[in-house]
């Protein structure tokens, strides 16, 4: 008996040296103290087992054992208890003479960036500024532009067509179907019919189509078009807006040239390529040796535009453009993927 009260002795004071913190000294008090296997109760019940002659020595070396192990027990946890408030005291407490935390800012998206450099360009320009609905009728996205009943865009393969019809409008019979517009050429329409001429637009906004997701092309991408009406208005009057758009957001160097194209809106239309910003116009892989890099379509409003608009084409003219965002984006930050502008991946905008 004496010997484990010797060794139990040496344990709890080993045990102790090491217990710092609240929970080890209450699992210390559980492991010595408690009613079930608990080290010192365990010996108070075996006194019975040992001799006569010894219990006297036995007893009284096992309640100085038992005096001494709660006195120092409790002495350190009531020292550890303090300091542990007294560390979530401090941790709590708000030193109002420390600078201030730095918040951390977000960043700006690519497509983002690009759609503000543009706004300002052409803001400069004396352009206003209308994103314009993305829930749109088929007069507005398709037949006021000049798309023909049998036209593939107007296709369900192609366009996302919703349940609700719209009013009938223009020439046509029965109700229009509404949809997500495919292009922010919508906008055009609406400036139009609400604006008299002269009249100048830029529209930035999202554009849907019924696309699979590749490496350049996806359901749901942004898109701006611009558009002037006024007296006297011709081709060269594009081409000097457009150059003087791609220099300002390319650079001063940035080459442009135009090629006879269609579109049901314009006429005559033209796509637009500029000078590729990587080789600048030498040849490379993503120009494809050509040197140029395709950009946006183009062209002269279409006379029957004008006049489904109520607009004189005898009196008035006006061009207009348009290019996606994400494609400007791609190129001018060197992303290879049009996937990448929308995974959200903070390694990625935090660049920007």
């Amino acid at each position: 008996m004496l010997d484990d009260i010797t060794r139990i002795s040496s344990e709890f004071d080993s045990a102790l040296a090491s217990a710092n913190t609240a929970a080890a000294l209450d699992d210390l008090r559980v492991h010595y103290f408690g009613r079930k296997g608990g080290l010192i109760p365990a010996l108070f019940s075996r006194l019975k087992e040992v001799p006569k002659e010894q219990k006297k020595d036995a007893g009284d070396a096992l309640n100085k054992l038992r005096d001494r192990l709660e006195s120092e027990l409790k002495e350190k946890s009531e020292r550890v208890t303090a300091e542990e408030s007294a560390r979530k005291q401090s941790r709590d407490i708000i030193d109002v003479t420390l600078p201030a935390r730095i918040p951390h800012l977000g960043h700006l998206h690519p497509v983002t960036i690009i759609r503000r450099e543009m706004e300002t360009i052409f803001s400069e320009m004396g352009y206003s500024l209308d994103p314009g609905p993305e829930v749109e009728s088929d007069w507005y996205n398709f037949e006021a532009l000049n798309f023909t009943p049998d036209h593939p865009a107007r296709d369900t393969q192609d366009t996302f067509f919703l349940d609700a019809d719209a009013p009938p409008r223009g020439e046509g019979s029965g109700r229009l179907p509404y949809l997500l517009r495919t292009h922010t050429s919508n906008v055009q329409i609406r400036s139009m019919e609400n604006h008299t001429p002269p009249v100048k637009v830029l529209s930035c906004g999202r554009v849907y189509r019924r696309d699979e997701i590749t490496m350049r092309r996806s359901p749901m991408f942004h898109q701006a078009e611009g558009f002037l009406v006024d007296k006297g208005i011709h081709i060269g009057h594009l081409r000097a807006t457009l150059e003087h758009f791609i220099k300002r957001l390319f650079g001063a160097d940035s080459k442009m040239r135009m090629r006879p194209s269609f579109f049901p809106f314009t006429e005559p239309s033209a796509e637009v390529d500029m000078s590729c910003v990587f080789c600048k116009g030498a040849g490379c892989g993503t120009c494809s040796h050509t040197g140029w890099m395709e950009i946006l379509g183009c062209g002269m409003i279409h006379p029957q535009v004008l006049r489904n608009v109520g607009i004189d084409p005898e009196e008035w003219s006006g061009f207009a453009f348009g290019l996606g965002l994400d494609r400007c984006a791609m190129i001018k930050f060197d992303i290879p993927n049009i996937r990448t502008l929308f995974e959200n991946d903070l390694r990625v905008l935090q660049q920007f």
